[in-house]
């Protein structure tokens, strides 16, 4: 009688992350389940046999039912609310009952597996909070400054205690500024890099709420899925503890836009558009203005993952996915 191979639950695999993940895990052989509100989009040419679940994990019962008989976990749930994918406004109780509680779901559904299930969380680099240097090596201590953060903090804390109490394997990810879309993207990438390409395709002005000198640690969301399973491949040896994730590159965001204006001027053969400096608005939080650069080498050396395209390369894709969305079918 043929061993099943183990099941990978993906958690949010419809979302921008989520998706890419899944990608990356249909395109070897396996068995996953794709979880997510709305039904995944699987590849044509997957090689893993991939069972799609639709559903509200927020509903009672569900989560439960969503992880049943899992090997691995990946959790890749986003709490998604206006222009972006991580502004939480203070005291958010729908955020907090996806980032948080479903993590206590998920420890609560699984907490009974012999041998227990291997959990891959996905956290964030900007949980640290407002640091006192550029460069991150997850030696700081964690001062989260804004309600996305703090509630990412909670949700991580509370997976890894339930690691310590031996009730699962489970390691978080903290991810850096994750950006991009390609040919296969089925989601749409609401972080700042690509709305700025998506204003750029549209001939308007790309607005900083600085002087373009502050420096951020861009990775392509493809890079971040490979970085993901890698993760879950090696679970017995990053668990128990939190690790950042990035390219060990600080990319001053001027440079970035202007570059950006460039590509979309190449395919648009229209002028670049603009890179201006605007006041920032009243939401805007410390870490907004505070240069980020993150030393990964403890995660690579476990792994092995690096990341494989290039920055420019990266904008590259990104700006002619958004050309051919925004052209006429």
């Amino acid at each position: 009688m043929a061993v099943k191979s183990p099941l990978v639950v993906l958690l949010g695999a419809s979302g921008f992350v989520g998706s890419a993940v899944l990608r990356e895990l249909a395109a070897r052989p396996g068995r996953v389940r794709a979880v997510s509100r709305r039904p995944a989009a699987v590849p044509d040419d997957a090689r893993a046999e991939v069972e799609v679940l639709a559903v509200d994990l927020c509903e009672p019962g569900r989560l439960a039912e969503a992880v049943a008989g899992a090997d691995v976990v990946i959790h890749a749930v986003a709490y998604i609310a206006g222009s972006t994918t991580w502004r939480v406004a203070d005291g958010d109780s729908a955020a907090e009952r996806v980032t948080v509680g479903l993590v206590r779901d998920l420890i609560e559904a699984v907490r009974r597996s012999d041998p227990p299930v291997h959990v891959v969380f996905t956290g964030a680099a900007s949980q640290v909070g407002p640091a006192d240097r550029e460069v991150l090596d997850g030696t700081e201590t964690d001062r989260p400054a804004g309600e996305y953060d703090r509630q990412k903090l909670a949700a991580e804390r509370t997976l890894l205690a339930a690691h310590e109490q031996g009730l699962v394997r489970a390691t978080s990810i903290r991810l850096p500024t994750v950006f991009g879309a390609g040919p296969r993207s089925t989601a749409r990438d609401k972080g700042v890099v690509s709305l700025m390409v998506r204003r750029a395709v549209a001939g308007q002005d790309i607005t900083m709420w600085h002087d373009g000198t502050v420096r951020r640690d861009l990775v392509y969301v493809d890079d971040v899925a490979r970085a993901l399973v890698a993760a879950a491949d090696h679970v017995a040896e990053l668990a128990g503890r939190a690790w950042l994730l990035g390219s060990g590159y600080g990319a001053p965001l001027g440079e970035v836009f202007t570059r950006v204006a460039e590509l979309v001027a190449e395919e648009t053969g229209k002028p670049p558009v603009q890179v201006v400096s605007v006041p920032p608005p009243a939401h805007a939080e410390a870490g907004d203005f505070q240069s980020v650069t993150i030393d990964s080498s403890a995660f690579r050396a476990v792994t092995g993952w690096r990341p494989q395209v290039p920055l420019d390369e990266a904008l590259h894709r990104t700006v002619v996915h958004c050309v051919d969305a925004m052209e006429p079918s």
